[in-house]
């Protein structure tokens, strides 16, 4: 396992390291030398006893008096170290002995006779040392002639003198002086380490505060500052940190400043509308469902009015998007003028606009409800020089302890709206349980007859739609995306939009969705097997309801593993509001289905104000954005900013973008500018029947 060392064991490391080797080498030298001059000196006392004794014996030994050899012996056993003492006969009996000894080698003979002869042992050393006589031929009558007494010398062997020395005592002192030099060299380093840190501490105080310090600063604590305790190259850096860090915090006051701004106007545009700058759908929601709790909680009673203009659509067909977004402005300025101080005003979209009034009775609502739609027929809008009267027709709801849901209650307040006109329009009707709800179930479950019918009889039909690069290039791959219609008895068709709510409320999405892909998988194999020279990749919608549905998902995938050629030629396209709320089940399906080579689209993105924080985590290739913000983008800077931050945003994450509801040329042109790559709408491409589609190609 590695260790880190911070800078101050760095610093202490690098003060007692070369401090460290040296001492041991010197103890090493030190040591080596002690015991080597312990042996020595052993080795060199006990060979000049050895060289004593040998002649001091000679008489002893030559006369046979074994009393002087005991005596001698005897003197010479006092001396440290010794062992033994023994002397020997020329045939190696032993002839004298004090204290212990091993004689082997003078029992076996052999020693030589002209040197001391030593023999070591582990714990012992032995020495024999030769006891001479030289007998010299003397001439009584030339006691000078040199020469003769030269030749005539004779050296005799008369034994050896045997010396047993210990070497445990010098093997202590050996001991003794290495613990010593241990401890020595050990209070050496631990005086040297002591001194090491305190000088790396007051080396390393500084730079650990530093470090500290731009720790903290790195952690975001901006305002924190390290203490000017140094000079030269560290006061430097000290009050370099403390510069960056004054600087940091600087541009981060200022960046909160933006970011605070930018927040602030980002909360105005996610619960206002951008055209009237009155709250929007899901501001009003929320207000609501405040409404409801006071007067679930508080038996409070309160009033929602929800009112649709009448002639708004025949202006905005005849003048164009422009005139009625103008009319739009106008109204709710008009609208605001006559609110109460806790009263909510909303547009919802399109021409609907609801009202919230607090604390408020059902009688005492009519009356402003009749105000407001007094001020709006009362009202003439100027266009050019054309002058327009509009209504507003109003349906009204109680709220009360007896309330539902804020659903129920936008539902119901709907549904009064549309009977106040269904009575003439420019009315207002208070919504009553018994009479609507009959109607909207009759209504409800008239669509859900037809549409069954519609499946039984074959009625169902697919029309396509191409979408286009934005720049024009012509690619190896056709684009389409294939609508559903439904034939009415008369032969016309029905829009989608028509049924599919009725559809989605009693569960019947999953069986038109299968129909839509048995359609689509026969529609692929028959373009496959037509030779079209241009290959197609063909895009169709999926339901949350079908998504959610296992046998749905079980069916496509047997699909596709009877034809995995198809797959590639696959583009499946997921609402944000299915995708957002079955976020595991889809992730799952798209792993299914890209195991063949299918691909997605993202759906209506940014209908949702959740998008961007669930779009990291939904694994698919185009981003279609909602055809809301594209439809107006000319004439509204919101809907333009939208667009772009959408586009820049699908395309850091590896998206190709798609924008709807492109309807004409001064729109498409402002999508190629932002850099969209792709565009669909009526503006591009008509839908057209299936008959058409390969003859095209």
């Amino acid at each position: 396992m590695a260790i880190s060392l911070g800078i101050r064991g760095r610093v202490i490391g690098l003060a007692i390291l070369p401090v460290a080797v040296i001492g041991v080498v010197l103890m090493f030298q030190l040591i080596t030398g002690k015991i080597d001059d312990l042996d020595q000196s052993l080795r060199t006392r006990s060979m000049a006893i050895a060289r004593q004794l040998a002649p001091a014996a000679e008489y002893g030994v030559a006369s046979g008096n074994i009393g002087v050899l005991q005596t001698l012996l005897e003197k010479a056993a006092i001396e440290p170290d010794i062992r033994g003492v023994a002397v020997f006969a020329d045939n190696g009996d032993r002839l004298a002995q004090v204290g212990l000894g091993t004689w082997a080698e003078s029992a076996r003979g052999g020693l030589p006779g002209d040197r001391i002869h030593q023999i070591e042992h582990p714990d012992r050393l032995v020495y024999y040392a030769p006891i001479t006589r030289t007998e010299v031929a003397v001439d009584d009558f030339n006691p000078f002639d040199e020469g003769a007494a030269s030749n005539g010398g004779h050296t005799r062997l008369l034994g050896w003198v045997g010396l047993d020395v210990s070497r445990t005592t010098t093997i202590q002192s050996q001991r003794d002086a290495i613990l010593r030099s241990l401890l020595i060299l050990l209070a050496g380093l631990g005086v040297s380490l002591y001194l090491a840190w305190r000088i790396g501490r007051q080396i390393t105080r500084p730079i650990l505060a530093l470090t500290h310090t731009v720790s903290r600063i790195g952690e975001g604590h901006l305002d924190e500052r390290v203490a000017h305790t140094g000079e030269a190259e560290l006061g430097m850096l000290q009050r370099g940190v403390n510069h960056m860090a004054a600087h940091l915090q600087t541009m981060q006051d200022q960046m909160q400043e933006k970011i605070d701004q930018a927040t602030a106007r980002l909360v105005y545009q996610a619960s206002h509308d951008a055209l009237t700058g009155l709250i929007n759908r899901r501001e009003f929601e929320r207000r609501l469902e405040r409404t409801l709790l006071s007067a679930l909680q508080q038996d409070r009673e309160h009033a929602l009015c929800y009112m649709d203009l009448d002639q708004f659509k025949v202006i905005n067909d005849s003048c164009g998007h422009a005139a009625g977004d103008e009319l739009l402005r106008q109204l709710a300025l008009l609208l605001k003028g006559n609110l109460r101080e806790r009263d909510t005003l909303a547009r919802l979209g399109g021409d609907e606009f609801a009202l919230l009034l607090e604390n408020c009775s059902i009688a005492d609502a009519l009356e402003v409800a009749d105000t407001f739609r007094a001020e709006v027929q009362r009202f003439r809008f100027k266009w050019g020089d054309r002058i327009f009267a509009v209504g507003m027709s109003v349906g009204m709801v109680a709220i009360n302890r007896d309330s539902g849901t804020a659903a129920s209650l936008l539902s119901a307040a709907d549904a009064a709206c549309y009977v106040a006109k269904d009575r003439g329009r420019n009315q207002i009707h208070v919504y009553v349980s018994r009479d609507i709800d009959l109607a909207r179930h009759r209504g409800e479950m008239q669509w859900v007859t037809r549409i069954q019918r519609a499946l039984e009889e074959q009625r169902l039909r697919l029309s396509w739609q191409e979408i286009h690069r934005t720049d024009g290039v012509a690619e190896t791959v056709r684009h389409v995306e294939l609508l559903l219609r439904m034939v009415d008895d008369d032969g016309s068709e029905i829009l989608p939009m028509a049924f599919i709510p009725a559809a989605e409320r009693y569960s019947i999405m999953p069986a038109l969705d299968s129909w839509v892909i048995e359609e689509t998988l026969r529609l692929c194999q028959r373009y496959l097997a037509s030779g079209c020279e241009v290959q197609c990749l063909f895009a169709v919608n999926l339901s949350g309801a079908s998504l959610k549905d296992p046998a749905f998902r079980s069916m496509l995938l047997a699909r596709l593993q009877e034809n995995p050629v198809l797959g590639p030629h696959l583009c499946f396209e997921i609402t944000e509001t299915a995708a957002i709320g079955n976020l595991a089940v889809v992730n799952d399906f798209i792993d299914a289905m890209r195991a063949f080579g299918c691909r997605f689209a993202l759906d209506d993105f940014g209908s949702g104000l959740s998008s961007f924080t669930y779009l990291k985590n939904l694994m698919v290739d185009y981003l279609k954005i909602d055809g809301a913000f594209v439809r107006d983008i000319a004439s509204n800077a919101v809907d333009h900013s939208m667009v772009d931050a959408i586009h820049r945003i699908g395309h850091q994450m590896g998206l190709k973008t798609v924008a709807e509801y492109v309807e004409s040329e001064q729109t498409r042109a402002l999508l190629r500018e932002i850099g969209v790559d792709y565009v669909q709408g009526n503006g591009v491409h008509c839908p057209e029947p299936l008959e058409t589609l390969c003859a095209k190609s």
